[in-house]
C-alpha cells in the first residue's frame, strides 16, 4: 500500500507522530509516498521533521488555532480573524493538496488533523479514502469523560476537530488506554518515536519540566529557591534560555537533548502536551500535569493522563506533590503501545477493502465545487 500524510505542522506532537507511523508502515512493508506540511505561512517545516522524515515533504498554507498569548486560552475571535485575512492563502493551500494527491495517487490519506486536509476531502472527493489521526478525536466519544464547564472552550475545540475529519473513513483517536469504538471513531495506542524503545531509563536524581510560557518559568523559580536541594532542568524558548543558577538550569529547545534527559530524570514537569506525557508513561517517568490557564485541551489531557496513571494534575503549580509522590510505572502502557503498529494497519487496510468491496464515489463534479477553489 501507499500512503500519503497531510500534516497539521505548527508544533511538535502531530510532526512526531507522523514520523513514528511511518516507520511503523515501512516496517510492515508498505510505503510513504510523501508529506503536506501546513502551516501559517505556507513555508515552514521544523527541522527535526524535515531530518527524520522519509519521503518527499511539500509545505503549505493552513489555518491554526490561535490562542491568547497571555491566557493561552482559545480565541475564537483571533483565529477567525486570522482565516479571514489569509483566506486567498488557504485556497492555494486547497490546490497544492489536490495537486499533490492527484501526482501521487496515493492508495490511503492519512490526515494528522489538518483542517484544509478535511476540506480537501470535502470538497475534493477522490479515489482514495482518507483516515484521521490525533489524540483530540477521543474528545468526540461518546464515552469520554470532559472536565466540567469550558462549555465552549469544548464546543470550539471539538468543532475544530470535526472540521479536519470531513469526510473521514476512520477517526483514529490516539488514547493512553484502549476502548471501545464510538461509529467511525477507533481508540488506537500512541504513536511514539522508536528511539524511546532503546533507552536505558536508569534514574538521577532532578526533575525535568518543559517551559512554554514566563509564568511557568517564574513558577519553577520560585519552587526551587525553596528547595536548593533540588536539581532541575527546563527547556524552553524564552529568554531565559542558556541561564544557570545554582541546581536550576535553563537549555534552549533541543528534542534530542530533551529526550536524553527524560531517559534519565527523576519526574517531568509538564503543562500536559499528549506527547510528551506519552513518552514519560512508555519511561516510567511520573509526570506533574499543570496545564495553561484555560487550555481546555491541556486540561482534558491532564484529567485524562492522571486517571490512567501518568501522575499528578493540578490546575496550579504544585511541585510538591511530585516529590511526595509514590509511582507505580504502568507496564500495561507500555503493552499497549507495543500494539500501535498492527492496529494502525489493520485500521488501514479495512479502510481500503471497504472502498473496493462498495461503490464509492470518485470526484465531484464540477459544479459541486464552489468556483473559489477550482485549479
Amino acid at each position: 500500500m501507499k500512503f500519503l500524510f497531510i500534516i497539521q505542522g505548527e508544533g511538535r506532537g502531530h510532526l512526531t507522530q507522523a514520523i513514528a507511523l511511518a516507520e511503523l508502515i515501512r516496517q510492515g512493508g508498505h510505503q510513504v509516498c510523501g508529506a503536506l506540511v501546513g502551516s501559517a505561512d505556507g513555508k515552514r517545516v521544523q527541522g527535526f521533521f524535515r531530518e527524520a522524515f522519509p519521503a518527499e515533504i511539500t509545505p503549505f498554507a493552513s489555518p491554526a488555532l490561535v490562542y491568547n498569548r497571555k491566557t493561552k486560552a482559545l480565541s475564537l475571535l483571533h483565529t477567525l480573524g486570522a482565516a479571514g485575512r489569509h483566506f486567498p492563502r488557504y485556497l492555494s493551500g486547497l490546490r497544492k493538496i489536490r495537486q499533490v494527491v492527484n501526482a501521487k495517487q496515493p492508495d490511503l490519506v492519512i490526515n494528522f488533523y489538518d483542517v484544509l486536509g478535511g476540506l480537501h476531502s470535502r470538497f475534493f472527493p477522490h479515489k482514495c479514502p482518507m483516515i484521521c489521526v490525533a489524540h483530540q478525536y477521543l474528545m468526540l466519544h461518546r464515552h469520554f469523560e470532559h472536565p466540567k464547564g469550558h462549555a465552549l472552550d469544548r464546543f470550539l475545540v471539538n468543532l475544530n476537530s470535526r472540521l479536519t475529519a470531513l469526510g473521514a473513513a476512520r477517526k483514529l483517536a490516539l488514547s493512553f488506554y484502549p476502548g471501545e469504538p464510538d461509529g467511525n471513531i477507533r481508540i488506537v495506542p500512541p504513536l511514539l518515536r522508536q528511539d524511546l524503545w532503546h533507552l536505558d531509563t536508569q534514574g538521577e536524581n532532578f526533575f525535568l519540566a518543559y517551559v512554554t510560557q514566563q509564568a511557568m518559568a517564574e513558577d519553577i523559580m520560585d519552587w526551587q529557591q525553596r528547595h536548593p536541594e533540588v536539581e532541575v532542568h527546563c527547556f524552553t524558548d524564552g529568554s531565559l534560555a542558556g541561564e544557570v543558577r545554582p541546581n536550576l538550569h535553563f537549555h534552549p529547545i533541543d528534542a534530542g537533548k530533551f529526550l536524553e534527559m527524560m531517559r534519565a530524570c527523576k519526574g517531568l514537569i509538564s503543562t500536559a502536551g499528549f506527547e510528551s506525557v506519552a513518552e514519560a508513561m512508555l519511561l516510567g517517568k511520573p509526570v506533574l500535569m499543570v496545564p495553561l490557564r484555560r487550555h481546555y485541551e491541556q486540561t482534558c489531557n491532564a484529567v485524562d493522563a492522571e486517571r490512567a496513571g501518568a501522575g499528578i494534575y493540578r490546575p496550579t503549580f504544585d511541585a510538591d506533590a511530585l516529590l511526595e509522590l509514590e509511582y507505580t510505572p504502568r507496564h500495561e502502557f507500555r503493552a499497549w503501545v507495543e500494539k500501535a503498529g498492527p492496529v494502525f494497519l489493520r485500521e488501514a487496510l479495512a479502510v481500503t477493502q471497504e472502498v473496493r468491496t462498495k461503490s464509492v464515489r470518485i470526484p465531484a463534479t464540477i459544479m459541486e465545487i464552489p468556483p473559489m477553489m477550482r485549479a
